[in-house]
């Protein structure tokens, strides 16, 4: 990601929080939903850490650090990502670039212990100017036994002018002894008053939906929208529309239009769906459908609280079942069936 820069969203929190860099952690832990841009957080906070020039702030954009750092060249710098995500995310991975057999080629999805030991002969050498010296590290989740005691030695023992900026998914999969050496800084979901007019820029048609079937993460909409499969928040709109009216959904249609989809994604929008039944039954505003509002006032008069309750946690444990090696036709023609029974059925 080069001409790393802070999403519309992010602009404020981040000029609040680099504004104090006299009583700056050594490290940070940057937590929140996946799909919000933590990564893109951490970047354009490395930049501006490292710019000669900041403005209230943030990176310049402008001086020899800022491009040396738009080139990826940054000697001050490291970024560390499990090599399976940096090659997802286009990046060059130096220890990939030769592979002498099959075994070799498979990426790892883990932060691996040779990556921790260069950051700490990175640490070694003086910083080009006198400045920071920046490292952004993460998933923290994704560090293995060895290198989560690795970092955390590093962690121990601060070094002058040195500040990790690492980011997490799931704080709650942290280490407690890593969380206890990082301050930490929750990136909240972001409002749709900047996320609606981004996606409108990217291009993204009906981004109420598209935020609605991610969880109101921004950048999983994006990514959601630019999928090959149907749009999970298009088929989900058509299932409740028929349970609306009474009627019982063809199945077989809906099978088709699914069985492509990973059984995750659109079990999540089935559990959006039913937090947004149990709002409206106790009279409050949806939270991932509102422009929904009147068909799940029709479906809420339909059923009850007890059973919709007791569907929310069958569909917990259909998504402990997602992954596991079964029919997905029948898999999805099961999980439908009970849901449209339960919401035509009081």
């Amino acid at each position: 990601m080069s001409n790393a820069a802070f999403f519309p969203w992010q602009v404020d929190i981040a000029r609040n929080w680099l504004s104090h860099q006299d009583r700056f952690a050594h490290a940070w832990l940057i937590h929140g939903q996946e799909g919000i841009g933590k990564l893109n957080f951490c970047l354009a906070a490395a930049k501006s850490l490292l710019c000669e020039n900041p403005q209230q702030g943030l990176a310049c954009g402008h001086c020899q650090s800022c491009h040396w750092m738009d080139l990826g060249h940054h000697l001050d710098y490291r970024l560390v990502l499990p090599d399976a995500l940096r090659d997802t995310l286009g990046f060059n991975t130096e220890e990939n670039t030769s592979k002498d057999n099959e075994e070799e080629t498979k990426l790892s999805n883990e932060i691996r212990i040779e990556q921790i030991r260069q950051i700490e002969d990175f640490m070694t050498v003086s910083t080009l100017r006198g400045g920071y010296r920046v490292i952004v590290l993460g998933p923290a989740e994704s560090l293995n036994t060895a290198s989560s005691n690795a970092i955390l030695k590093i962690l121990e023992e601060p070094v002058k002018n040195t500040v990790f900026l690492i980011f997490t998914h799931a704080i709650q999969k942290v280490l407690p002894t890593i969380l206890s050496r990082c301050r930490r800084l929750p990136l909240p979901i972001p409002s749709t008053q900047f996320t609606i007019p981004w996606l409108k820029e990217n291009g993204v048609k009906d981004p109420e939906l598209w935020l609605a079937s991610s969880s109101g993460a921004p950048l999983k909409a994006l990514q959601q929208s630019e999928s090959p499969y149907e749009p999970l928040s298009y088929w989900l709109k058509d299932f409740i529309q028929i349970l609306a009216k009474g009627n019982v959904p063809d199945l077989d249609d809906f099978v088709a239009r699914l069985e492509k989809v990973p059984n995750t994604d659109w079990l999540s929008s089935l559990q959006s769906f039913m937090t947004d039944l149990l709002l409206t039954m106790h009279g409050v505003t949806p939270r991932f459908y509102p422009i929904l509002s009147e068909v799940l006032q029709h479906i809420a008069q339909r059923t009850s609280q007890s059973k919709i309750a007791d569907l929310h946690t069958y569909l917990i444990g259909q998504q402990r079942l997602a992954t596991h090696p079964l029919n997905p036709k029948l898999f999805i023609q099961a999980t439908l069936q009970k849901v449209a029974i339960t919401c035509l059925r009081k």
